[in-house]
Protein backbone atom coordinates (compact mmCIF):
# COMPACT_ATOMS: atom_id res chain seq x y z
CA UNK A 1 0.00 0.00 0.00
CA UNK A 2 1.68 3.14 -1.23
CA UNK A 3 -0.45 6.23 -0.12
CA UNK A 4 0.93 8.80 -3.10
CA UNK A 5 0.00 12.86 -3.16
CA UNK A 6 -1.89 11.80 -6.86
CA UNK A 7 -4.17 8.93 -4.51
CA UNK A 8 -4.87 11.88 -2.32
CA UNK A 9 -5.91 14.31 -4.84
CA UNK A 10 -8.03 11.35 -6.13
CA UNK A 11 -10.01 10.70 -3.15
CA UNK A 12 -13.78 12.08 -2.92
CA UNK A 13 -13.50 14.28 -0.39
CA UNK A 14 -17.30 15.27 -1.10
CA UNK A 15 -18.53 11.98 -0.46
CA UNK A 16 -16.01 11.86 3.11
CA UNK A 17 -16.60 15.31 4.43
CA UNK A 18 -20.37 14.70 3.71
CA UNK A 19 -20.21 11.15 5.77
CA UNK A 20 -18.38 12.73 8.42
CA UNK A 21 -21.07 15.81 8.40
CA UNK A 22 -23.70 13.28 9.37
CA UNK A 23 -21.36 11.82 12.03
CA UNK A 24 -21.21 14.84 13.48
CA UNK A 25 -24.85 15.86 13.79
CA UNK A 26 -25.10 12.49 15.62
CA UNK A 27 -22.58 13.31 18.28
CA UNK A 28 -23.69 15.95 18.75
CA UNK A 29 -27.45 14.57 19.55
CA UNK A 30 -25.46 12.16 21.82
CA UNK A 31 -23.69 15.46 23.49
CA UNK A 32 -26.71 16.65 24.11
CA UNK A 33 -29.04 13.73 25.55
CA UNK A 34 -25.98 13.06 27.72
CA UNK A 35 -25.86 16.59 28.82
CA UNK A 36 -28.62 16.58 30.97
CA UNK A 37 -28.42 13.20 32.90
CA UNK A 38 -24.21 13.89 33.00
CA UNK A 39 -23.96 10.54 31.55
CA UNK A 40 -21.58 10.96 28.34
CA UNK A 41 -20.76 7.37 28.04
CA UNK A 42 -22.11 6.86 24.70
CA UNK A 43 -20.75 10.20 23.03
CA UNK A 44 -17.34 9.43 24.42
CA UNK A 45 -17.55 5.87 22.95
CA UNK A 46 -19.36 7.16 19.51
CA UNK A 47 -16.27 9.64 19.29
CA UNK A 48 -13.90 6.81 19.31
CA UNK A 49 -15.96 4.49 16.92
CA UNK A 50 -16.05 7.44 14.63
CA UNK A 51 -12.25 8.06 15.17
CA UNK A 52 -12.11 3.91 14.17
CA UNK A 53 -14.30 4.38 11.36
CA UNK A 54 -12.39 7.51 9.69
CA UNK A 55 -9.22 6.15 10.14
CA UNK A 56 -10.46 2.65 8.52
CA UNK A 57 -11.89 4.38 5.71
CA UNK A 58 -8.44 5.88 4.36
CA UNK A 59 -6.21 2.96 5.11
CA UNK A 60 -9.28 1.07 2.86
CA UNK A 61 -9.53 3.99 0.30
CA UNK A 62 -5.44 2.92 -0.22
CA UNK A 63 -6.05 -0.93 -0.56
CA UNK A 64 -6.14 -2.07 -4.25
CA UNK A 65 -9.82 -2.62 -4.30
CA UNK A 66 -9.07 -5.07 -7.34
CA UNK A 67 -7.87 -7.41 -4.57
CA UNK A 68 -11.03 -8.36 -3.98
CA UNK A 69 -12.37 -8.21 -7.61
CA UNK A 70 -9.81 -11.06 -8.41
CA UNK A 71 -9.72 -13.30 -5.52
CA UNK A 72 -12.99 -15.21 -4.93
CA UNK A 73 -11.95 -17.32 -2.59
CA UNK A 74 -11.22 -14.37 0.03
CA UNK A 75 -14.48 -13.25 -0.76
CA UNK A 76 -15.63 -16.82 0.38
CA UNK A 77 -13.21 -16.58 3.24
CA UNK A 78 -14.90 -13.53 4.66
CA UNK A 79 -18.32 -14.84 3.90
CA UNK A 80 -17.36 -18.41 5.90
CA UNK A 81 -16.28 -16.11 8.79
CA UNK A 82 -19.21 -14.01 8.81
CA UNK A 83 -21.52 -17.25 9.05
CA UNK A 84 -19.27 -18.32 11.94
CA UNK A 85 -19.41 -15.13 13.74
CA UNK A 86 -23.48 -15.15 13.29
CA UNK A 87 -23.66 -18.71 14.33
CA UNK A 88 -20.87 -18.00 16.86
CA UNK A 89 -23.85 -15.49 18.68
CA UNK A 90 -25.85 -18.68 19.73
CA UNK A 91 -23.32 -19.95 21.72
CA UNK A 92 -21.43 -17.59 23.24
CA UNK A 93 -23.66 -13.89 23.14
CA UNK A 94 -25.74 -13.11 26.28
CA UNK A 95 -29.43 -11.75 25.10
CA UNK A 96 -29.84 -8.49 25.05
CA UNK A 97 -33.70 -7.78 26.14
CA UNK A 98 -34.08 -10.96 24.45
CA UNK A 99 -32.08 -10.67 21.42
CA UNK A 100 -28.95 -12.45 20.57
CA UNK A 101 -27.14 -9.69 18.34
CA UNK A 102 -24.24 -8.19 20.40
CA UNK A 103 -20.88 -10.31 21.26
CA UNK A 104 -19.93 -8.13 24.22
CA UNK A 105 -16.18 -7.42 25.30
CA UNK A 106 -16.41 -5.42 28.13
CA UNK A 107 -18.43 -2.39 27.43
CA UNK A 108 -17.91 -2.77 23.84
CA UNK A 109 -20.65 -4.90 21.80
CA UNK A 110 -20.03 -6.23 18.47
CA UNK A 111 -22.62 -6.62 15.85
CA UNK A 112 -21.25 -9.29 12.88
CA UNK A 113 -24.48 -8.55 11.34
CA UNK A 114 -23.55 -4.96 9.81
CA UNK A 115 -20.04 -6.40 8.49
CA UNK A 116 -22.19 -9.23 7.02
CA UNK A 117 -24.13 -6.81 4.81
CA UNK A 118 -21.39 -5.77 3.71
CA UNK A 119 -19.61 -8.76 2.85
CA UNK A 120 -22.59 -10.30 0.80
CA UNK A 121 -22.46 -6.72 -1.28
CA UNK A 122 -18.78 -7.70 -2.39
CA UNK A 123 -19.61 -11.65 -2.95
CA UNK A 124 -23.32 -10.75 -4.77
CA UNK A 125 -20.65 -7.74 -6.84
CA UNK A 126 -18.57 -10.65 -7.88
CA UNK A 127 -20.93 -12.98 -8.64
CA UNK A 128 -23.47 -11.37 -10.88
CA UNK A 129 -20.17 -8.92 -12.42
CA UNK A 130 -19.25 -12.31 -14.71
CA UNK A 131 -22.78 -13.38 -14.63
CA UNK A 132 -25.45 -10.67 -15.49
CA UNK A 133 -25.01 -11.75 -19.07
CA UNK A 134 -26.55 -15.21 -17.75
CA UNK A 135 -29.35 -13.56 -15.74
CA UNK A 136 -31.94 -15.68 -18.15
CA UNK A 137 -30.94 -18.70 -16.23
CA UNK A 138 -32.99 -18.79 -13.04
CA UNK A 139 -29.86 -21.36 -11.29
CA UNK A 140 -27.91 -17.89 -11.03
CA UNK A 141 -30.83 -15.83 -9.31
CA UNK A 142 -31.45 -19.11 -6.79
CA UNK A 143 -27.47 -19.56 -6.15
CA UNK A 144 -27.43 -16.26 -5.40
CA UNK A 145 -30.54 -16.41 -3.08
CA UNK A 146 -28.98 -19.18 -1.63
CA UNK A 147 -25.88 -16.83 -0.80
CA UNK A 148 -28.39 -14.29 0.99
CA UNK A 149 -30.74 -16.56 2.42
CA UNK A 150 -27.81 -18.27 5.20
CA UNK A 151 -26.93 -15.28 6.75
CA UNK A 152 -30.38 -13.85 6.56
CA UNK A 153 -32.32 -16.66 8.23
CA UNK A 154 -29.58 -16.72 11.04
CA UNK A 155 -30.06 -12.97 11.96
CA UNK A 156 -33.48 -13.96 11.76
CA UNK A 157 -33.51 -16.36 14.37
CA UNK A 158 -31.67 -13.46 17.32
CA UNK A 159 -34.49 -12.26 16.22
CA UNK A 160 -33.76 -9.38 14.53
CA UNK A 161 -35.96 -9.13 11.64
CA UNK A 162 -34.90 -5.17 10.37
CA UNK A 163 -31.47 -6.29 9.32
CA UNK A 164 -32.93 -10.12 7.41
CA UNK A 165 -35.00 -7.72 5.15
CA UNK A 166 -31.80 -5.76 4.54
CA UNK A 167 -30.07 -8.81 3.48
CA UNK A 168 -33.38 -9.61 1.66
CA UNK A 169 -33.53 -6.40 0.14
CA UNK A 170 -29.66 -5.91 -1.46
CA UNK A 171 -30.31 -9.58 -2.82
CA UNK A 172 -33.04 -7.96 -5.02
CA UNK A 173 -31.72 -4.58 -5.71
CA UNK A 174 -28.65 -6.28 -6.81
CA UNK A 175 -30.40 -8.13 -9.58
CA UNK A 176 -32.61 -5.57 -10.29
CA UNK A 177 -29.42 -4.08 -11.31
CA UNK A 178 -27.31 -6.36 -13.08
CA UNK A 179 -30.10 -6.75 -15.64
CA UNK A 180 -32.69 -9.56 -14.36
CA UNK A 181 -35.78 -10.22 -16.79
CA UNK A 182 -39.18 -8.76 -15.18
CA UNK A 183 -41.17 -11.95 -15.61
CA UNK A 184 -38.40 -13.06 -12.97
CA UNK A 185 -38.75 -10.24 -11.02
CA UNK A 186 -42.19 -10.85 -11.15
CA UNK A 187 -41.83 -14.11 -10.41
CA UNK A 188 -39.44 -12.96 -7.26
CA UNK A 189 -42.29 -10.51 -6.29
CA UNK A 190 -45.03 -13.21 -6.33
CA UNK A 191 -42.75 -15.45 -4.18
CA UNK A 192 -42.04 -12.68 -1.56
CA UNK A 193 -46.07 -12.15 -1.37
CA UNK A 194 -46.74 -15.77 -0.90
CA UNK A 195 -43.39 -16.17 1.69
CA UNK A 196 -44.43 -13.26 3.13
CA UNK A 197 -48.31 -14.05 4.13
CA UNK A 198 -47.33 -17.70 4.98
CA UNK A 199 -44.25 -15.89 7.39
CA UNK A 200 -47.34 -13.94 9.14
CA UNK A 201 -48.28 -16.82 10.31
CA UNK A 202 -46.01 -19.56 11.39
CA UNK A 203 -42.55 -16.96 11.31
CA UNK A 204 -43.34 -13.25 13.18
CA UNK A 205 -43.62 -13.41 16.70
CA UNK A 206 -46.65 -11.77 18.29
CA UNK A 207 -45.21 -8.38 19.45
CA UNK A 208 -43.58 -8.33 14.98
CA UNK A 209 -47.00 -8.92 14.01
CA UNK A 210 -48.52 -6.36 16.32
CA UNK A 211 -46.20 -3.44 15.53
CA UNK A 212 -47.36 -3.99 11.89
CA UNK A 213 -50.86 -4.11 13.31
CA UNK A 214 -50.11 -0.96 14.79
CA UNK A 215 -48.62 0.56 12.09
CA UNK A 216 -51.66 -0.21 9.82
CA UNK A 217 -54.47 1.02 12.82
CA UNK A 218 -52.22 4.14 14.67
CA UNK A 219 -55.32 3.73 16.86
CA UNK A 220 -54.41 -0.10 18.17
CA UNK A 221 -53.37 -0.13 21.69
CA UNK A 222 -51.90 3.53 21.40
CA UNK A 223 -50.22 3.43 24.55
CA UNK A 224 -48.09 0.06 24.38
CA UNK A 225 -46.98 -1.26 20.83
CA UNK A 226 -48.42 2.18 19.26
CA UNK A 227 -46.68 4.55 21.78
CA UNK A 228 -42.96 4.91 20.31
CA UNK A 229 -43.96 5.52 16.94
CA UNK A 230 -46.56 8.69 18.29
CA UNK A 231 -43.86 9.83 20.75
CA UNK A 232 -41.74 9.81 17.49
CA UNK A 233 -44.01 12.07 15.57
CA UNK A 234 -44.93 14.39 19.10
CA UNK A 235 -41.04 14.99 18.98
CA UNK A 236 -40.61 15.67 15.26
CA UNK A 237 -43.85 17.88 15.26
CA UNK A 238 -42.62 20.17 18.38
CA UNK A 239 -39.81 20.76 17.29
CA UNK A 240 -40.48 23.52 14.98
CA UNK A 241 -38.40 25.34 12.60
CA UNK A 242 -35.74 26.00 14.83
CA UNK A 243 -36.52 23.00 17.78
CA UNK A 244 -36.53 23.58 21.71
CA UNK A 245 -32.88 24.31 21.79
CA UNK A 246 -29.72 21.95 22.92
CA UNK A 247 -30.72 20.04 25.67
CA UNK A 248 -34.28 20.81 25.92
CA UNK A 249 -36.58 17.95 24.28
CA UNK A 250 -38.33 17.18 26.73
CA UNK A 251 -39.75 14.24 24.46
CA UNK A 252 -36.17 12.36 24.35
CA UNK A 253 -34.56 14.18 27.64
CA UNK A 254 -37.13 12.34 30.17
CA UNK A 255 -37.86 9.31 28.40
CA UNK A 256 -41.06 9.77 26.39
CA UNK A 257 -39.43 9.05 23.39
CA UNK A 258 -38.08 5.57 23.18
CA UNK A 259 -34.09 4.77 21.87
CA UNK A 260 -33.84 8.12 20.78
CA UNK A 261 -29.70 7.30 20.14
CA UNK A 262 -30.41 4.70 17.69
CA UNK A 263 -33.70 3.85 16.36
CA UNK A 264 -35.16 7.59 16.83
CA UNK A 265 -32.30 9.40 17.15
CA UNK A 266 -33.80 11.19 13.80
CA UNK A 267 -36.92 12.43 16.35
CA UNK A 268 -34.41 13.38 18.91
CA UNK A 269 -32.37 15.56 16.00
CA UNK A 270 -35.89 17.16 14.93
CA UNK A 271 -36.83 18.07 18.41
CA UNK A 272 -33.62 19.87 19.69
CA UNK A 273 -32.49 21.28 16.28
CA UNK A 274 -35.70 21.77 14.25
CA UNK A 275 -36.84 21.23 10.99
CA UNK A 276 -34.24 22.99 9.77
CA UNK A 277 -31.64 20.46 11.20
CA UNK A 278 -33.99 17.78 9.08
CA UNK A 279 -33.41 19.68 6.01
CA UNK A 280 -29.75 19.44 6.62
CA UNK A 281 -29.47 15.82 7.47
CA UNK A 282 -31.95 14.91 4.18
CA UNK A 283 -29.26 17.35 2.21
CA UNK A 284 -26.17 15.35 3.08
CA UNK A 285 -27.04 11.92 2.69
CA UNK A 286 -28.56 13.38 -0.89
CA UNK A 287 -24.89 14.31 -1.21
CA UNK A 288 -23.86 10.70 -0.06
CA UNK A 289 -25.36 8.84 -2.83
CA UNK A 290 -24.88 11.19 -5.36
CA UNK A 291 -20.98 10.68 -5.05
CA UNK A 292 -22.17 6.69 -4.95
CA UNK A 293 -24.01 6.95 -7.83
CA UNK A 294 -21.30 8.82 -10.16
CA UNK A 295 -18.79 6.62 -8.88
CA UNK A 296 -20.64 3.77 -9.95
CA UNK A 297 -21.45 5.02 -13.24
CA UNK A 298 -17.85 6.06 -14.02
CA UNK A 299 -16.56 2.18 -12.79
CA UNK A 300 -14.35 0.77 -15.00
CA UNK A 301 -15.55 -3.11 -14.56
CA UNK A 302 -18.72 -4.43 -13.66
CA UNK A 303 -17.41 -5.39 -10.07
CA UNK A 304 -16.64 -1.80 -9.03
CA UNK A 305 -19.83 -0.61 -10.55
CA UNK A 306 -22.24 -3.22 -8.35
CA UNK A 307 -20.67 -2.85 -5.44
CA UNK A 308 -20.92 0.89 -5.80
CA UNK A 309 -24.57 0.92 -6.25
CA UNK A 310 -25.06 -2.36 -4.07
CA UNK A 311 -23.64 0.09 -1.04
CA UNK A 312 -26.16 2.87 -2.31
CA UNK A 313 -28.65 0.48 -1.94
CA UNK A 314 -27.88 -0.70 1.48
CA UNK A 315 -27.90 2.68 2.93
CA UNK A 316 -30.69 3.53 1.00
CA UNK A 317 -32.37 0.98 3.01
CA UNK A 318 -31.05 1.87 5.92
CA UNK A 319 -32.48 5.24 5.19
CA UNK A 320 -35.91 4.74 4.16
CA UNK A 321 -36.46 2.47 7.18
CA UNK A 322 -35.26 4.38 10.19
CA UNK A 323 -36.14 7.45 8.72
CA UNK A 324 -39.97 5.97 7.68
CA UNK A 325 -40.04 4.37 11.17
CA UNK A 326 -39.98 7.74 12.67
CA UNK A 327 -42.34 9.70 10.85
CA UNK A 328 -44.96 6.15 10.64
CA UNK A 329 -44.55 5.23 6.89
CA UNK A 330 -43.28 1.82 7.78
CA UNK A 331 -43.59 -0.25 11.07
CA UNK A 332 -40.51 0.12 13.45
CA UNK A 333 -38.32 -2.96 12.94
CA UNK A 334 -35.36 -1.36 14.07
CA UNK A 335 -32.35 -0.18 12.34
CA UNK A 336 -29.74 2.68 12.67
CA UNK A 337 -29.79 5.51 10.11
CA UNK A 338 -26.43 5.85 8.25
CA UNK A 339 -23.42 7.34 10.27
CA UNK A 340 -25.81 8.85 12.54
CA UNK A 341 -27.23 6.57 15.01
CA UNK A 342 -25.30 5.38 18.10
CA UNK A 343 -23.36 1.98 17.19
CA UNK A 344 -19.93 0.79 16.27
CA UNK A 345 -20.23 -1.72 14.30
CA UNK A 346 -22.97 -0.39 11.89
CA UNK A 347 -20.44 3.17 12.02
CA UNK A 348 -17.65 1.21 11.24
CA UNK A 349 -19.10 -0.96 8.65
CA UNK A 350 -20.44 1.97 6.64
CA UNK A 351 -16.97 4.05 6.90
CA UNK A 352 -14.80 0.83 5.60
CA UNK A 353 -17.84 0.32 2.76
CA UNK A 354 -16.73 4.36 1.82
CA UNK A 355 -13.55 3.63 1.75
CA UNK A 356 -13.37 0.91 -0.42
CA UNK A 357 -15.81 3.10 -2.61
CA UNK A 358 -12.59 5.52 -2.36
CA UNK A 359 -10.58 2.55 -3.71
CA UNK A 360 -12.59 1.90 -6.78
CA UNK A 361 -12.24 6.18 -7.22
CA UNK A 362 -8.57 6.17 -6.29
CA UNK A 363 -7.95 3.53 -9.18
CA UNK A 364 -10.36 4.36 -12.03
CA UNK A 365 -8.11 5.99 -14.94
CA UNK A 366 -10.80 8.08 -16.12
CA UNK A 367 -12.30 10.10 -12.70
Amino acid sequence: MIISLSGLKKIDWFLAISAVLLSIVGLLSLYSLGSVSQNLLYFKKQLIFLAIGIFLMFLTAFFDYRVLKDNSYLILFLYVICLALLLGLFLFASPIRGVRSWYRVGNVSFDPAEFSKLVLIILLAKYFSYRHVELYKLRHIFLSGFYMIIPAFLVYLQPNLGSAIIFAFVWLGTLLVSGIKLKHFLLLILLAAILGAFGWSFFLKDYQRERIVSFLFPDYKPFAIGWNQNQAKIALGSGGWLGKGFGRGSQAQYGFLPEPKTDFIFSAIGEEFGFGSIIIILFLFMAVFFRMIKIALMSENNFARLFSLGIALWMAAHLFVNIGSNVSIVPVIGLPLPFVSYGGSSLIAFYLSVGILQSIRIHTKRL
